[in-house]
């Protein structure tokens, strides 16, 4: 285990062209030897890292990696088929103090490594680990704002293309005709069987009220699996943010809508169309990247109480569409004392008047870059 740890250490960190996050790993203070033209870490913060497949995991670290000095940080990937665990935990330890190694990285890490002293301890993994002593960072696919820095100009077509290829930055990497298999295998790889087939389930009911029940009801017709096993698989993909839940309004007990991690993955695993569903789950997942606390309510796409908002999914409504809608839930508007509505859409601008509340259309596109 010693040589292996040995050609990890020797080993040159790359990054492909490095587009920056919306977070990001701090600095290390430094300690400066003037008499020997040297520093050492006086303090830093140690992380883990948590995201989805593919969500940019190991490129943030690499990139945090390469503003240190090449002989201070170790970088294991634990899914290397090479490393033996218990040989590792049994070496580890050694070899960092050994080699002085301040910055320790475990990629895709497992809790069956056994942590050791270092001055800065990142992980990284799918699955959230209860480690105090790390600060949490949850990185999810490209928002509309980072997808961005990955378009060669910024025009009338950037909108579309992300809608084309979602928030996968290495899908800007990969052909056209190889996309839809390449989100299928990787899913695959990073999921188990029964996780899969339930992400492919909540694929055709994206933006939908459906509970774990339903989706048992649904699966067992197609294949052998306990009630447990599909609820315990159903949790896993929650927590690892492969499916994320929103709550009904004043009523917490009720039927949760589900919205993917990505909308790519809805062309990727099922045939069904439904632009208006694909539309509000690009606009949930905005909300859900600002941190923005919300909420479903009746007729209601998103109820935003902090900023006492309703924001409505209307992508090619006009302003007489939106004065309708607002008809239909002016007893929510008052009982709430609503003082902004927004109605998203594709392209349409303009405003309604309304007697308690400020009423705007506005583009996605002007509405996501918006502070």
């Amino acid at each position: 285990m010693r040589t292996l740890l040995e050609k990890f250490y020797k080993t040159d960190i790359s990054v492909e062209k490095f587009h920056y996050r919306k977070v990001f790993l701090e600095e290390p203070i430094y300690d400066l030897d003037v008499s020997n033209k040297s520093k050492t870490i006086l303090s830093a913060k140690s992380y883990q890292i948590n995201g989805i497949t593919q969500s940019g995991k190991t490129k943030l670290l690499k990139n945090y990696l390469l503003s240190l000095k090449k002989n201070s940080y170790l970088y294991i990937d634990c899914s290397d088929v090479r490393i033996e665990i218990d040989k590792l935990n049994k070496t580890l330890a050694n070899f960092c103090v050994e080699n002085k190694i301040e910055t320790l990285v475990l990629d895709n890490y497992t809790d069956a490594i056994e942590f050791v002293t270092v001055s800065q301890l990142l992980i990284a993994s799918q699955n959230h680990f209860p480690i105090d002593s790390l600060e949490s960072i949850w990185l999810y696919p490209l928002d509309y704002e980072e997808f961005l820095a990955h378009e060669h100009k910024y025009d009338s077509t950037a909108l579309n293309h992300f809608f084309e290829l979602g928030g996968f930055a290495s899908m800007h990497k990969i052909y056209s005709d190889e996309r839809t298999l390449y989100i299928q295998k990787t899913l695959q790889y990073a999921l188990d069987e029964i996780e899969f087939d339930i992400l492919c389930f909540c694929a055709k009911m994206m933006s939908q009220k459906i509970s774990p029940f339903t989706i048992y009801e649904r699966l067992k017709n197609s294949r052998k699996i306990s009630k447990d096993k599909l609820y315990k698989s159903y949790e896993n993909l929650v927590e690892k943010k492969y499916i994320h839940l929103l709550e009904k309004f004043n009523y917490p007990k009720a039927t949760k809508k589900i919205y993917l991690c990505d909308i790519s993955l809805r062309n990727a695993l099922t045939i069904e169309k439904h632009f208006g569903r694909l539309f509000e789950n690009m606009i949930y997942l905005e909300l859900l990247k600002s941190n923005q606390i919300c909420f479903y309510a009746d007729l209601i796409d998103f109820y935003l109480p902090h900023a006492e908002e309703v924001i409505l999914c209307m992508p090619f409504a006009d302003e007489r569409a939106l004065f309708k809608k607002i008809e239909q839930i002016e007893a929510f508007l008052f009982s709430y004392q609503i003082k902004k509505i927004t109605a998203i859409t594709m392209n349409r601008e303009g405003q309604v008047s309304h007697p308690l509340s400020k009423v705007e259309l506005i583009p996605f596109d002007i509405w996501a870059l918006g502070d």
